[in-house]
């Protein structure tokens, strides 16, 4: 006779956003699902920062799945009003801020030195900063009052495959098994799926090579504040660039600063591990600390060393913290009885704030696959997904590592930054176009990866980039023309103006109405 175990249609490794959300979206669909959290809400998580794209997929899901309070945290206005307590922050675009070393930063009338690119037309319909503690905390409480099943504290062992799945875990010091149809990692992590299914995973394929260095702080000033008093006019601005993703970008990569309405900075350097850094060999990055590199690359430009002058860190984490190689992919993002939601599949980099979106965006298809068909085609939709995700991170990939490349000459890394935003406008239309209540219909791929004239135009920009110098002081000719390729290859999908020599980097709206 068979022991009994709980047993479960799904059981979901992870308990960040998307797990949660997955749990629920499922249970309405009328699985019986567990949660199992290695560690307890709640807990210190980067990955913050929303955008148009992931807001719409979060009022879809809400709509779809009758989940109508998930409705209120896709804009920065309702959030306010609804839920207080679950701490945001108000993200009204992408700032960029260029920063040479040994230098004050410096800019002029034409904003030779900046780039704002709003997302919103106003603040109550804004996109917004996640304080992951507080959201994910608040949605892991949801799965609660749900009645679904969860355990915290619980660290998967092992998995054996037969007819169904049987999970040996170790919860409150005791050993536990539990069954299930099917298994959601929705970790972040590859190392789950490594020891379970012996699933590898590489960097290898990637072009962006890059690290972070970050934490949490307060009491650091506006920068908007240390413009005023260097002289700098913002009154034409499209919006006020602290409560945006700020960006400083530096020789040797870039900075992030995601601010929250409680006062705290979320920070970090994010570094190209193919440059040297100042007085440190490539061979040595792996093994420096946090605290070294952070406050090396502060001594490097004077403005951000200013900056942070009187900021200090908050409790949580209450230290510096520095990770790997950020970019790595599953070499398998589906079996027969399981499946890897984006971010425990791969990652590349935050920059333009990709990784909330791309998980959403696989979250929605993957529950899609479980809403058509409880088990025939399943293997044939989940594989679809898996070559989805792959032209998914190739995209990425390219549009970020060219970023990288012109990050020591602004006026190059302008144009080229247009076609990240060309793609999220094109991606933003068509969810605006397509039926959202129709499960056989979805965008082709996040940023619409999966299309022939996406792939080609960012190959033809990417070209474009191979033909410039490695290094060298570019001239005015080579800039220009450079310039008039993206903006001809971008043309099919700019609609929003990019590019427009009359605004000075200055872009007021640029997002599809969402």
């Amino acid at each position: 006779m068979k022991p009994s175990f709980p047993r479960y249609d799904v059981l979901i490794a992870g308990s960040g956003f998307a797990g949660s959300l997955a749990a629920l979206v499922l249970q309405r669909m009328g699985w019986k699902v567990c949660v199992v959290e290695k560690a307890r809400h709640p807990r210190f998580a980067i990955g913050e920062s929303s955008t148009p794209a992931a807001d719409m997929i979060l009022r879809d899901l809400a709509r779809q799945y009758d989940l109508p309070w998930l409705h209120a945290f896709s804009r920065y206005g309702s959030w306010c009003r609804n839920y207080p307590h679950v701490m945001r922050g108000l993200k009204r675009g992408f700032s960029f801020y260029k920063h040479y070393p040994g230098k004050a930063f410096y800019t002029n009338d034409q904003h030779e030195h900046e780039l704002l690119v709003a997302a919103s037309a106003d603040d109550e319909h804004s996109d917004t900063q996640w304080l992951r503690a507080d959201f994910d905390a608040f949605l892991v409480q949801k799965v609660q009052e749900a009645g679904i099943a969860y355990l915290d504290q619980a660290e998967i062992l092992g998995v054996q495959e037969a007819e169904e799945l049987t999970f040996t875990l170790q919860h409150e010091g005791l050993d536990r098994k539990l069954r299930a149809d099917f298994f959601i990692d929705a970790t972040g992590s590859p190392h789950l799926l490594q020891r379970l299914w012996q699933v590898p995973w590489t960097a290898d394929d990637f072009y962006t090579h890059s690290f972070a260095v970050f934490s949490h702080f307060e009491q650091v000033p506006l920068w908007e504040e240390m413009l005023a008093g260097m002289g700098y006019k913002t009154q034409d601005y499209p919006y006020r660039a602290d409560f945006s993703a700020l960006h400083h970008i530096l020789d040797e990569g870039w900075m992030w600063m995601l601010r929250f309405d409680d006062g705290r900075v979320s920070m970090g350097f994010v570094l190209d591990g193919h440059t040297d850094l100042p007085g440190l060999p490539l061979r040595q990055q792996n093994d420096m600390p946090a605290e070294p590199i952070w406050h090396q690359m502060l001594s490097r430009y004077p403005s951000l060393q200013e900056l942070m002058r009187g900021a200090r860190l908050c409790d949580q984490p209450g230290r510096l913290l520095r990770s790997a190689r950020l970019q790595r992919q599953l070499l398998q993002v589906a079996g027969r009885r399981w499946v890897a939601l984006p971010h425990t599949a791969g990652f590349v980099d935050p920059l333009f704030s990709p990784g909330n979106a791309h998980t959403l965006s696989g979250l929605e298809r993957i529950v899609r696959i479980f809403q058509q068909d409880r088990h025939e085609h399943r293997q044939e939709l989940l594989q679809r997904y898996a070559r989805e995700l792959q032209n998914e991170y190739w995209l990425i990939d390219t549009l970020i590592a060219g970023c990288y490349r012109t990050m020591t000459h602004f006026q190059l890394f302008i144009p080229w930054s247009m076609v990240y935003f060309a793609c999220t406008i094109a991606y933003e239309q068509h969810r605006n176009a397509v039926s959202a209540a129709c499960a056989s219909h979805y965008p082709e791929g996040f940023l619409l990866a999966g299309r022939a004239e996406i792939r080609q135009m960012v190959k033809e920009t990417w070209r474009a980039l191979q033909h410039l110098p490695l290094k060298g002081n570019y001239s005015p000719h080579q800039i220009e023309a450079f310039t008039r390729t993206i903006r001809d290859c971008i043309a099919p999908f700019n609609t929003a103006g990019l590019l427009n020599p009359a605004v000075h980097n200055m872009y007021r709206h640029t997002t599809a109405e969402v």
